[in-house]
């Protein structure tokens, strides 16, 4: 996300790098450019003006540091008047005693409504919560069995409602809503998350019917779901919705989709109202909590390494993480942990979108390919060694080689690359953990190896790069005899 605007911004802030100071002249044609890009990452046209304004406001008159550069003075500006526009922080649900509390979710079709409702379910699971999502799309075909089936990924009841005459869906979603609230009460719930129906644009039947469940019900909170990557558009529904409902906040999503993100930043300055969480992903564990600060930092290239340390807290256990560090430092660090770590960073999102949270590492990624289908290959050729192989690497001789790649479908030179590498990052990892671990690796406690990591992923690209060279070759061997 945000890819194109990181891009012209970074070629902004380089244009000015090489000035000695700061001048109104120099300011005007950074802005010129900055507007372009905000323009084309389709940020509101007035959300637009009236930044440009703000920044070289604050640009003209900032006392320049001696020791920053013009260019480093407005990374910072830009970076706090894009936290002014997203801001403040307010991603925490606001929770009734005695329950439940009711959270409605609004939003047009397609938007990825039913979705989040399981994400947000999910989310609260996580915190001690227990939710009863409810069904209360009676217009979109199969949208209650899509909530059904998400209930059942995540372990949460889905309330419903069928005709008992003719088992067909009711048409009355305030009752249903209603219904919901009772059913609640008596089965211990202390939050319903309300899915309510969408349409393909803002029309009068359905927010009258959203406005009358919510006049029946009376949310504690009311979120707008929006997709992402209909920019604008998303901001105008936005405010039409927030005429009529009185929003709590929005829920942005597809994030993950959009490489311009001008729906992130002119939905709270357009309808006053805060992101609440964005999603990052189709799976039910993609949803963030809203950090304008955070989103800043992405946006700049600048990283998020909070987020990315607390996804790894999410991963890795305490306990397991001063297991892997004593291993490390006793050089007893075998195939099984690093499998281990491979799985954790498939959770976290894959390496790339790790790598595009540290500091400075989003812009110089570019197309670099990362593909996680390396760690899946690897964990082949670690699934096709004993037990015993994965304990102590060193056992493994040119016999077992020949049965590894064998059995994992590769050739014996690319479980040698795997063994090596790998073995060449243990005793690193041994010689560092004798001393105190820096960096990335404090922050995970011992729970993460970037080192072994890396070292391993360069090792799966080579596997790769081989492949190709070997089908190339054997295509061309084909020509030949043809």
């Amino acid at each position: 996300m945000f890819e194109s605007l990181t891009e012209k911004f970074n070629s902004v802030f380089r244009s000015l790098s090489g000035r000695g100071r700061i001048t109104e002249a120099n300011i005007s044609d950074a802005m010129r450019d900055v507007r372009k890009a905000l323009l084309e990452a389709d940020v509101h046209y007035n959300v637009v003006k009236q930044f440009c304004k703000d920044v070289t406001e604050a640009a003209i008159g900032a006392e320049v540091i001696k020791s920053l550069h013009p260019g480093q003075v407005l990374v910072k500006i830009v970076n706090d008047k894009l936290t002014e526009l997203m801001g403040p922080v307010d991603s925490k649900i606001y929770f009734v005693s005695p329950g439940p509390t009711i959270i409605m979710l609004a939003g047009l079709q397609g938007c990825g409504k039913t979705t989040t409702a399981a994400k947000l379910a999910q989310y609260l699971i996580a915190r001690g919560k227990k939710p009863l999502l409810v069904a209360d799309d009676l217009r979109r075909p199969a949208a209650i069995e899509q909530l059904i089936v998400l209930g059942q990924q995540i372990n949460t009841e889905v309330y419903r409602e069928e005709s008992k005459s003719t088992g067909s869906l009711p048409g009355d979603a305030v009752k249903v809503a209603k219904n919901s609230i009772k059913h609640a009460q008596q089965n211990g719930f202390d939050v319903i998350v309300l899915d309510t129906a969408g349409r393909l644009h803002i029309d009068e039947e359905m927010m009258t019917e959203v406005a009358d469940v919510a006049k029946a019900v009376s949310p504690h909170q009311i979120y707008l779901v929006c997709d992402a990557m209909t920019g604008q558009d998303a901001v105008n529904s936005a405010k039409e919705f927030n005429e009529r409902l009185e929003l709590d906040g929005v829920i942005l999503t597809k994030l993950d989709g959009d490489a311009r993100g001008g729906a992130a930043l002119s939905v709270k300055a357009v309808t006053g109202k805060p992101i609440k969480f964005i999603g990052v992903g189709e799976k039910t564990d993609k949803l963030e909590e809203f950090h304008p600060d955070r989103m800043a930092g992405r946006i700049l290239g600048m990283g998020d390494v909070v987020t990315l340390v607390e996804k790894a807290q999410e991963q890795f256990d305490a306990g397991e993480a001063e297991k892997l560090q004593k291993k490390m430092a006793k050089g007893s660090f075998g195939f099984d942990d690093f499998l281990k770590q491979m799985q954790s960073v498939k959770k976290m999102g894959g390496m790339k979108d790790m790598l595009k949270m540290m500091p400075g590492m989003g812009s110089q990624l570019g197309d670099m390919d990362f593909d996680d289908g390396e760690l899946q290959r690897m964990e082949g050729i670690v699934h096709s060694m004993t037990l015993a192989e994965r304990r102590e690497p060193d056992v493994i001789d040119s016999s077992r080689r020949r049965r590894i790649a064998a059995g994992a479908g590769v050739e014996v030179n690319d479980v040698s690359g795997l063994v090596k590498t790998f073995t060449r990052s243990r005793d690193m990892m041994k010689a560092l953990s004798g001393g105190r671990l820096g960096g990335l690796k404090s922050l995970f406690s011992g729970g993460f190896n970037m080192d072994a990591m890396s070292a391993a992923m360069s090792s799966g690209r080579k596997i790769k790069q081989r492949s190709r060279r070997k089908r190339t070759i054997i295509r061309k061997g084909k020509r030949k005899r043809r």
